[in-house]
């Protein structure tokens, strides 16, 4: 196996390395904003002012970091003392939404216990934008990974070693972090993927990027579907042979024609590594329009239970594997673009012993009943647990409320005094 490039590794991902880290490996010891100027951040304009003045743009920038953190303080703490440390933490924070103040000075000022500052800052560290209060940047990419459900063992072994990354010592990190090139490969494309400096969002009035597929599935002309890799969004390295052998043609010794192989090498390496993962996902991508084919045909409410296992299975790969290529991968389908892993969802029994229903089709049906429901029947998280069971579907009134509150749908009581209030309204 050739040795990996700093070279090759910046081919993969569009960027070179010290876009990402740095290339001072003490310099871990000292992470922050100030390391990832260059990165993409999320969400900020290019500032300065337009011959289209819009109020609207006015109102937008208005709203800070320090008033969107300290809306969520408000409805995060009941408790008097916590709330305070909160919003004493939150004035530590810098316009890239690090936390630069100082636990142990915060605490001996108010009078709070060590524990308690640290506790409060856990519970911030869960608002939005996703990676805030990290005190340094291994911190805020374990934040967004955590949020994304994506900080496995790998991740954390990675995160753990970012000297090791700054010093483009890959090889080692391959076996800290038990995993293959590829697998390397897309831990590396999921960090580049996240935001160093969520606070910067709201710096400016930046527009959101537009969502690219990175697979499109179609129909074909027999009834089967056909799915294909969007060109666009693949890496692209090309190997010249020709440059090669004129540069290698006027190497002055054997140690410049050594040199000039392993590059070579590096170069057919990387090129074979991209291939072969292009591979991976769009034999994951067909799996999973095999599985949801009536998804595809009917819509959500055909959604199957899925799980990374089932895909693994069917296509002799490990689930680690699949787990990273669904990550951050877009599907183009007649109904809409989904991401890859909105296809896999939990199962929920069914009521008379028949096949599984997913849980996001269950989710639609409940967004359905409510959608259609009238003032005088406002439907009750038992009465709707009540239809469903009618239907099929053996499930618990905490997960109706559990699901009703993740699609923030309020209860029934406020339900029916909206209705009425609306109903009201229009007399």
């Amino acid at each position: 196996q050739p040795a990996w490039s700093a070279e090759a590794m910046a081919e993969k991902l569009d960027s070179s390395l010290e876009n990402v880290f740095p290339d001072d490996p003490g310099a871990t010891q000292r992470l922050g904003p100030d390391l990832t100027a260059q990165w993409k951040s999320a969400g900020t304009g290019a500032g300065g002012l337009s011959d289209t003045f819009e109020m609207e743009d006015i109102a937008a920038a208005a709203i800070t970091l320090r008033d969107h953190v300290g809306e969520q303080i408000a409805f995060a703490f009941a408790d008097p003392a916590s709330r305070l440390i909160a919003r004493d933490l939150a004035e530590g924070l810098d316009d890239a939404g690090y936390f630069r103040g100082d636990m142990a000075e915060i605490a001996g000022r108010l009078g709070a216990g060590e524990a308690l500052v640290g506790k409060v800052l856990s519970v911030c560290q869960s608002f939005d934008p996703a990676g805030i209060f990290a005190r340094d940047l291994a911190e805020c990419v374990a934040l967004q990974l955590q949020r994304r459900d994506r900080l496995d063992p790998a991740m954390r072994a990675l995160i753990a070693n970012l000297e090791l990354l700054a010093r483009r010592d890959f090889q080692s990190l391959k076996k800290i972090c038990g995993v293959d090139e590829e697998d390397l490969l897309d831990m590396m494309a999921e960090i580049r993927a996240l935001d160093p400096r969520p606070g910067t969002a709201f710096i400016g009035g930046g527009v959101a990027d537009t969502i690219v597929a990175d697979v499109e599935v179609r129909a074909a002309s027999d009834g089967s579907w056909t799915v294909e890799l969007n060109a666009e969004t693949l890496p692209r390295v090309l190997v010249d042979q020709i440059y090669f052998a004129q540069v290698s043609g006027g190497a002055r010794n054997q140690t410049e024609k050594d040199f000039l192989s392993e590059c070579l090498q590096n170069a057919n390496w990387l090129t074979r590594s991209l291939d072969q993962r292009a591979k991976t996902i769009l034999k994951v991508a067909s799996e999973i329009v095999r599985q949801q084919d009536a998804f595809l045909l009917h819509g959500v409410r055909q959604l199957r239970p899925l799980n990374l296992r089932t895909v693994a299975d069917a296509i002799g790969m490990h689930e680690s594997t699949v787990s990273r290529v669904t990550a951050n991968k877009y599907m183009l389908t007649p109904r809409g673009v989904f991401e890859l892993r909105y296809f896999f969802t939990a199962a929920i029994a069914s009521a008379g012993g028949g096949e599984a229903h997913s849980s996001e089709a269950v989710r639609d049906r409940i967004r359905q009943m409510i959608d259609q429901e009238q003032p005088v029947d406002v439907l009750s998280d038992d009465a709707i647990v009540d239809i469903l069971k009618k239907d099929g579907v053996d499930i618990a009134r905490r997960t109706v409320a559990k699901y009703r509150e993740g699609m923030n749908i309020p209860s029934s009581v406020q339900r029916r005094r909206e209705k009425r209030a609306m109903a009201g309204a229009g007399r």
